[in-house]
């Protein structure tokens, strides 16, 4: 989970629906998803609430998450939400939150990342790293759809409910159709 605290709510819906699944789920937050206050919640109660989903501690430090791919504990990475800031980091190889060290680390070992992506500059500044994540290996979308195209119109937020169809394609290395709806 990254800092797109108006979308943890979908988040959290979906970790359920994953969970009732059987899927295992280990939780994690960006340093920022993790310790920041914000009017949808504390971060005590956020990180509370996907504890409780998952039954896992939440993973937030880079140091938690960079054994995740050599150490093969997770088949696949879902970052959701996922921000303009982190589409940024991860389509220019920055590995400085804890989310983007997961990532790097699931796809050194060929795993696939599932973005469901949440920003207000996805047809503006981040069209370009988007385009690129598009281009990379073993990185996948949830489907996005602007949310508000009169009031903001560069933004675009995944369709969270289709997360776990999303997955079983990822997981068999396949892209969900159409991403842009």
């Amino acid at each position: 989970m990254c800092g797109s605290f108006c979308t943890f709510s979908k988040a959290y819906e979906q970790m359920q629906v994953l969970a009732k699944d059987g899927y295992e789920l280990v939780p994690i937050m960006s340093e920022n998803a993790a310790n920041t206050d914000t009017r949808f919640g504390t971060a005590e109660e956020n990180r509370l609430r996907a504890e409780k989903i998952t039954g896992s501690r939440v993973l937030c430090t880079k140091v938690d998450t960079e054994p995740l791919g050599p150490r093969d504990i997770c088949d696949m990475l879902v970052i959701a939400p996922c921000t303009g800031n982190t589409l940024a980091k991860l389509s220019l190889g920055v590995t400085d939150t804890a989310v983007t060290m997961a990532a790097k680390s699931l796809l050194r070992v060929g795993k696939p990342v599932l973005i469901c992506a949440a920003t207000n500059d996805a047809l503006g500044a981040s069209a370009q790293n988007i385009g690129r994540l598009l281009n990379t290996k073993n990185i996948f979308f949830v489907p996005l759809a602007q949310d508000d195209h009169e009031n903001k119109p560069n933004s675009l937020v995944a369709d969270f409910e289709l997360i776990p169809k999303c997955v079983t394609k990822a997981l068999g290395k396949e892209q969900l159709q159409p991403i842009l709806v």
